[in-house]
Order: structure tokens, then C-alpha cells, then sequence
């Protein structure tokens, strides 16, 4: 099937590992140059020549954590004509775990800063240039927590849902320009970040790591956890031609472990 993104420009955020890497790196093979947005230099650069699709990468030095970083990243963005871009894939890092009642104000207001007020201010300089051209594609990262909260990940169902209330909002803006919006909802995808996350759950009870992986995949209908691919080639679909008809959606990428919605 093509997918209709030779030619097509893409950043991606977070492209230099797990979802992000394999985000980029599909949306390369299926023609598209790729920006590939990260924080550090060296990773980003060599994240960036790995590529080996037609349509060639670059990249743009961003740190979402740093509103200063983020300023100059979009000042590079209107100076260097990558207001061209076509499809945004808006990814980010998770904040710790924990209960939302151990979170001060000043960590609340420094998460929602690195995680919803970057992602807000990156869209609104890009998406009034899709408008124009009369085709676009805004892909968010975010999480199965915004339909059904994850234990012990207060911050990241608190604030990702945010996400999801802004993007079905734009979507209602756009869709008459050609420009769709997006939200994929990551399940227990096989990453670094989970990794991490199963890491802290033994931790916390105590049990045993393999135990944990255990119990985890057996929450889930597939029984397995998903593939950073897989999630993917889900992402390059909701980017292409083929799903101009798809938006102001959520889309689980979680092998059924969510049963609503």
C-alpha cells in the first residue's frame, strides 16, 4: 500500500529512541524527510544518519524540559523553512511515577510546562502553514492512562489528558482545511521507559522483576508486550494519505489491555 508520503516533510520529537526512533525511522522507509527532534546533539545526529530512506533527515536540537530551548527551536523552525512541515508527531518523555498526591504545585507547573505547554506552543507555529497548503497531520503520543489512570502514574494521566482535550479541540478547527488531529495511546509498549516503570513497580513491592513482567503481561489479552513497531505503523498510517478521513481520534495501541471506551 502507499501511503502517499514521498515528498512529505515530518518531525518527530523524541526520535532518537524507543517509540520516537521507530517513528521516524518508518516514516522514512515510506519516502518522508524526516526532522528528527532531540535533546542531545551527538544522539540525534546519529540517529539522523542511520536514516536510509529516500527522503533524506535532519535535525532540530530540542530540549522540551528547557522553555528556553524551546523558543529557539521554534525560532530555527521559521527561519529555516521547516514551517513546511506536513505531518508533527508530538512525543515526549513521561514524568515519575507516583501518587498525584505527592506532586507540589512547582512540579505540577514544571511537568505541565515540559509536557503540554511545548507540545501547545510547537502545534500552534506549525499548524497555520498545513492550513494553508490544505493538508497537514498532527499524530500526539500520549497514553492509555488518559482512558483508563495507570496506578501510580498520577502526573502522566493527569497531564497527557490535557493533550487529548486540546487535540480533539483543534481537530474540530481543522479538519475543513485538510488538516488532521490525532492521539495514539500507547499500552505496554517494549521500551526503555517501561523498562524503567517495571523496574520501579519491583522495586516498590518488592518482588521480583521477571514477577512483575509476568503479572504485567497477564493484564493483557495478547499477552505479550507491544513492539515499538508496531506502534509505528500505526503512527505512519494516521500520517498518510490513506487517513485523511481519521481525526479527532484515539487510537489504543495496547493489545487489548483496555476493555472501555
Amino acid at each position: 500500500m502507499d501511503l502517499g508520503l514521498n515528498g512529505k516533510r515530518a518531525l518527530v520529537f523524541g526520535a532518537t529512541r524507543g517509540i520516537g526512533a521507530a517513528i521516524a525511522r518508518t516514516l522514512n522507509e515510506e519516502g518522508a524527510h524526516v526532522v528528527l527532534a532531540g535533546r542531545d546533539a551527538e544522539r540525534t545526529k546519529a540517529a539522523a544518519d542511520a536514516m536510509t530512506g529516500p527522503g533524506g533527515a535532519s535535525t532540530l536540537l530540542v530540549d522540551l524540559a528547557d522553555p528556553a530551548s524551546v523558543s529557539a527551536a521554534l525560532e530555527t523552525l521559521g527561519q529555516s523553512g521547516a514551517t513546511d512541515i506536513d505531518i508533527l508527531v508530538n512525543n515526549g518523555g513521561g514524568p515519575r511515577p507516583g501518587s498525584v498526591l505527592e506532586v507540589s504545585g512547582e512540579e505540577w507547573t514544571r511537568s505541565f510546562e515540559t509536557m503540554v505547554n511545548a507540545t501547545f506552543a510547537i502545534t500552534a507555529r506549525l499548524v497555520p502553514a498545513m492550513r494553508a497548503r490544505g493538508w497537514g497531520r498532527v499524530v500526539n503520543v500520549v497514553s492509555s492512562g488518559v482512558q483508563q489512570p495507570i496506578p501510580n502514574l498520577g502526573m502522566s494521566n493527569a497531564l497527557r489528558a490535557s493533550i487529548v482535550g486540546y487535540a480533539k479541540t483543534l481537530a474540530d478547527e481543522v479538519a475543513g482545511d485538510g488538516v488532521t488531529v490525532n492521539s495514539v495511546l500507547p499500552g505496554r509498549i517494549a521500551t526503555d521507559r517501561l523498562a524503567q516503570l517495571d523496574a520501579a513497580a519491583a522495586s516498590r513491592t518488592g518482588q521480583d522483576i521477571e514477577a512483575v513482567r509476568k503479572a504485567s503481561r497477564g493484564q493483557i489479552p495478547a499477552g505479550r508486550y507491544g513492539e515499538p513497531q508496531e506502534f509505528a505503523d500505526v503512527v505512519a498510517f494516521l500520517a498518510s494519505e490513506r487517513a485523511s478521513y481519521v481525526t479527532g481520534s484515539q487510537i489504543r495501541i495496547d493489545g487489548g489491555l483496555i476493555r472501555g471506551h
